[in-house]
């Protein structure tokens, strides 16, 4: 058992949680674009506060280590990098997209909800029409592998065909109109990537000592970065 502070940065929202013992201490977060480079230090020491806590208390950072934003994944992971270096804690890396399916698959309210034999998709939006996706099992087992998806009305269809599937995160509602044709097909709307969504999966790994090179680490960012033409003339 562990108390762990937990960083999300990888979409438009910003969220920090601790937990102890997996059980979530304390939330902070905000989904109002990308400020997390304004936002992040100011939530780690409000969190760490409203439990009475130093954050050399803590035993272990688990950050969402991707795929997402590039920006906003290199803020979580220097901070993260940052404080276990200075603590001397060890870092945790949860796949974003892994942590989203935890959440979806934990969002019924009791198990009775849940159709049986259903695959979660959690979608992050990656420009126009592409998304980062991949698909999971009710026990958070991988059925289809992280990747970068230009969605039409074609996409999934084998998968679709056979299971129903649960389709949630901000790369989801630009998709609603190719995939909800299909009877298999259904959204979970208004849910967001969050970092008390990877409480469970970074206890796992604290107790595994599943843990990252702080030196080394790097984020997984899937697509290389792309950076926009300059909108000032001449530069």
């Amino acid at each position: 058992m562990a108390t762990i502070l937990h960083i999300e940065t990888s979409t438009s929202v910003c969220s920090v949680a601790v937990s102890k013992n997996n059980i979530l201490l304390s939330l902070k977060e905000t989904n109002l674009g990308y400020s997390h480079s304004s936002v992040i230090t100011l939530f780690i020491q409000e969190a760490m506060k409203e439990i009475d806590m130093q954050l050399t208390e803590i035993d272990a950072v688990a950050v969402s280590k991707g795929p997402g934003s590039y920006t906003g994944l290199r803020i979580g992971v220097s901070t993260a990098k940052g404080l276990c270096y200075s603590l001397d804690k060890p870092l945790i890396a949860i796949n974003t997209l892994q942590a989203m399916a935890w959440g979806m698959a934990n969002s019924f309210s009791n198990t009775d909800d849940k159709p049986f034999d259903q695959l979660y998709c959690p979608m992050i939006d990656a420009r126009r029409m592409e998304v980062y996706a991949a698909f999971y099992n009710q026990n958070n087992e991988v059925v289809k592998e992280t990747s970068a998806d230009i969605i039409d009305e074609h996409s999934y269809a084998d998968i679709l065909a056979k299971q129903q599937v649960l389709f949630a995160g901000n790369g989801s509602e630009k998709c609603r109109d190719f995939l909800s044709a299909n009877q298999n097909a259904s959204f979970l709307t208004n849910f967001e990537a969050s970092a008390k969504y990877m409480i469970s999966l970074a206890e796992t790994k604290f107790k595994n000592s599943a843990f990252e090179s702080i030196a080394y680490f790097e984020p997984f960012y899937l697509k290389d970065f792309v950076a926009g033409k300059p909108k000032v003339k001449g530069l």
